[in-house]
């Protein structure tokens, strides 16, 4: 904040406005806004991996294989996001912290399960008790990130092992009477061509994914609808020294302008991308694009 922003009473309507959104608890929004930004950077190639994976389980020839792929996607597709992410984030701390509790204290006299409550020793938490704040929100961060991965990677997953079943079979029996093993026909012919295919229910997904950001808050992290609620807010002591009446409909507004805005450049980067991948594909819009250079 501004020296000049210590008697808030004596500023005038701008500079009352100025101090007010540099306040400390406003640059925690803006450094939300960056947390969104990052979670959508790394979750989004992270869910493709898993849905990569899934997806090529899935239509393993081996039965046990297929069924792990097939399950991974039927199941995290069939629970509600809220649910999952309350289980899971759950599941993966308390696992981790039971891994780390069997190697740093064999000799633990207790049960772990104490009634309703899970206890482990202290060097088994994680993180630590002692730690600094910032690796606390490291730490949940990391969980947010893996559990978004793994609810979208399975989406993910359907959307491309449909895409690998709409390749042509014709160009896949051609690669075959070429001689090419089943690994190059998949690495050569059908991942290449899928993703004309994937494409409009990856950029679905995108959407949605961005639409779920404020489940962050759900997972411990204070995130952009956190803030906009409790800075909007009129009974928040923290905000006493710049009083106003309620402003969530103004701060609500905002994310919408934000979102709105976010979505429509991701549709035109997308759309580019649809078009680019198009090209020489037997597909509408490839022919779209032939009647056009013709």
């Amino acid at each position: 904040m501004f020296q000049s922003c210590a008697d808030p009473g004596a500023l005038s309507d701008v500079m009352w406005m100025l101090c007010y959104l540099t306040t400390g608890k406003h640059m925690n929004l803006y450094y939300a806004f960056g947390t969104v930004l990052l979670l959508l950077a790394i979750t989004a190639p992270l869910a493709l991996v898993f849905g990569f994976g899934g997806a090529i389980l899935a239509r393993s020839r081996i039965p046990p294989v297929s069924l792990i792929g097939k399950g991974y996607i039927a199941i995290v597709r069939g629970v509600p996001d809220i649910a999952f992410f309350l289980f899971f984030v759950i599941a993966l701390d308390q696992g981790i912290e039971w891994l780390r509790h069997r190697i740093k204290c064999p000799d633990w006299g207790q049960d772990i399960w104490q009634g309703n409550d899970f206890v482990v020793c202290a060097e088994a938490k994680m993180p630590l008790s002692t730690a600094a704040q910032s690796v606390h929100e490291t730490y949940a961060f990391a969980l947010a990130v893996v559990t978004f991965a793994i609810v979208f990677g399975a989406f993910a997953a359907n959307v491309l092992y449909g895409a690998m079943q709409a390749v042509p079979r014709a160009q896949v029996e051609t690669a075959d009477a070429y001689g090419m093993s089943p690994a190059q026909v998949f690495r050569r012919v059908i991942v290449p061509q899928m993703w004309i295919y994937a494409l409009p229910g990856l950029s679905n997904l995108w959407m949605v994914l961005i639409k779920s950001t404020p489940l962050l808050f759900l997972l411990g992290i204070q995130d952009i609808v956190y803030w906009a609620r409790e800075l909007g807010g009129t009974a928040t002591p923290q905000f006493t020294d710049y009083p106003h009446g309620d402003w969530r409909m103004w701060y609500f507004l905002f994310l919408l302008v934000f979102y709105l805005g976010f979505t429509r450049v991701s549709e035109i980067v997308l759309g580019r991308i649809t078009r680019r991948l198009s090209r020489g594909q037997a597909t509408m819009a490839g022919e779209a694009l032939r009647k056009v250079a013709t």
